[in-house]
C-alpha cells in the first residue's frame, strides 16, 4: 500500500514520524502539495500521530500501489455540497424566506437524525406556492461547481469511465449539470409544477439513498463491471448506501458518520485531489 498525504504543507517533524511509524521504503514528494509514502503500513504508531495530521489540515489515505483511475469503469457522484456547493433546495427556500427552517432539516438529514424521505417531504412542503421561475434563478446565481469538480470530471472521462449523477435533489438542476458537463446518466426527483408554482411535492416516488444505490447497481451491471471498478462520491448520510456498493468510496467535506464509513475522506482538498491517490 502506499499512504498518500496531500493539500497542505506537510512539516519535516512530521514527515519523519510518519516514515517511520509506517515502515515506509521510500518518500516521494509530489507537486502540488502531495507527499506518497511508498510501501507504508497503517499501524497504531501511525494511527497516534493522526491528531498531529488533522492539525495540519491535511488529507490522507492508503491506496493499493499500483492502481490507476483507468481500472474503474463508473464514477458516480451526489449533486448538492459534493459535485456542486450548494444545497439547491436551501437557496429555492431562500427565495421563499425560509431559507433558515429549510436549511436545519437539511443539515439534520445529512447527519442522518431524520428519515430522509421524511425530511424532504417537510422541506418541500415549506415551497408550496414559489414560482417555478426561481429554478432559473438558482441555477444561473447562485450554483457553482465544488472545487476541482471539472477536473476530475474530465480526468474520468479521458481515462475511459463512465459518469453519474445519483442526486436526492431535483431533476431541473441535474438534466442541466448532466447536458453541461456531458455526464452519461442522472437521476434525482422531479418538482411537480402547477400553474407555475411548485405545489410543495415530487412527481413520483422520492429518489432516497436505496434507490440511489440502486441506480448505482443498475448501472454497474449494464456496464459488466465488478464492484471493485466503481467510485462513490458523497458527502451525506443519504450518500452511504450508494456509497456501501462502490470499490472506492470517496466521502467529500462530510459529515463525521460519513467519513467514518469511507474508504477516503478529502476533508481540506477539491475533488481533484482524488486523482492524487492514482498512479499516472
Amino acid at each position: 500500500m502506499n499512504l498518500i498525504i496531500q493539500n497542505g504543507a506537510l512539516p519535516t517533524f512530521l514527515l519523519d514520524r510518519i516514515a517511520a511509524a509506517t515502515q515506509a521504503a521510500a518518500v516521494e514528494p509530489r507537486p502540488p502539495r502531495v507527499v506518497c509514502f511508498r510501501n507504508a503500513s497503517r499501524t497504531t504508531e501511525f494511527d497516534a500521530l493522526l491528531p498531529l495530521i488533522e492539525a495540519e489540515k491535511l488529507d490522507w489515505a492508503f491506496v493499493p500501489a499500483d492502481r490507476t483511475l483507468a481500472d474503474y469503469g463508473l464514477i458516480c457522484f451526489d449533486m448538492d455540497s459534493t459535485l456542486i456547493t450548494i444545497e439547491c433546495i436551501d437557496e429555492l427556500a431562500d427565495f421563499a424566506g425560509k431559507k433558515a427552517e429549510v436549511s436545519a432539516v437539511t443539515e439534520s438529514a445529512m447527519r442522518g437524525e431524520i428519515d430522509y424521505r421524511e425530511s424532504l417531504r417537510r422541506r418541500l412542503a415549506l415551497l408550496a406556492g414559489l414560482d417555478a421561475r426561481v429554478l432559473a434563478r438558482v441555477y444561473g446565481e447562485r450554483l457553482l461547481l465544488s472545487e476541482g469538480a471539472r477536473e476530475l470530471l474530465e480526468a474520468a472521462q479521458t481515462a475511459g469511465l463512465r459518469t453519474a449523477i445519483l442526486s436526492g435533489g431535483f431533476t431541473y438542476f441535474t438534466e442541466r449539470l448532466r447536458i453541461e458537463l456531458g455526464f452519461d446518466f442522472a437521476t434525482s426527483n422531479e418538482l411537480e409544477i402547477s400553474g407555475g408554482k411548485l405545489t410543495g411535492k415530487v412527481v413520483g416516488d422520492i429518489v432516497d439513498a436505496q434507490a440511489k444505490a440502486h441506480h448505482l447497481n443498475r448501472l454497474r451491471d449494464e456496464l459488466g463491471l465488478e464492484r471493485e471498478q466503481v467510485i462513490a462520491v458523497g458527502d451525506g448520510a443519504n450518500d452511504l448506501l450508494m456509497m456501501a456498493e462502490a470499490g472506492l468510496s470517496v466521502a467529500f467535506h462530510a459529515k463525521p458518520a460519513t467519513r467514518a464509513k469511507a474508504s477516503v475522506a478529502i476533508s481540506h482538498g477539491g475533488l481533484d485531489s482524488l486523482l492524487n491517490l492514482f498512479e499516472a
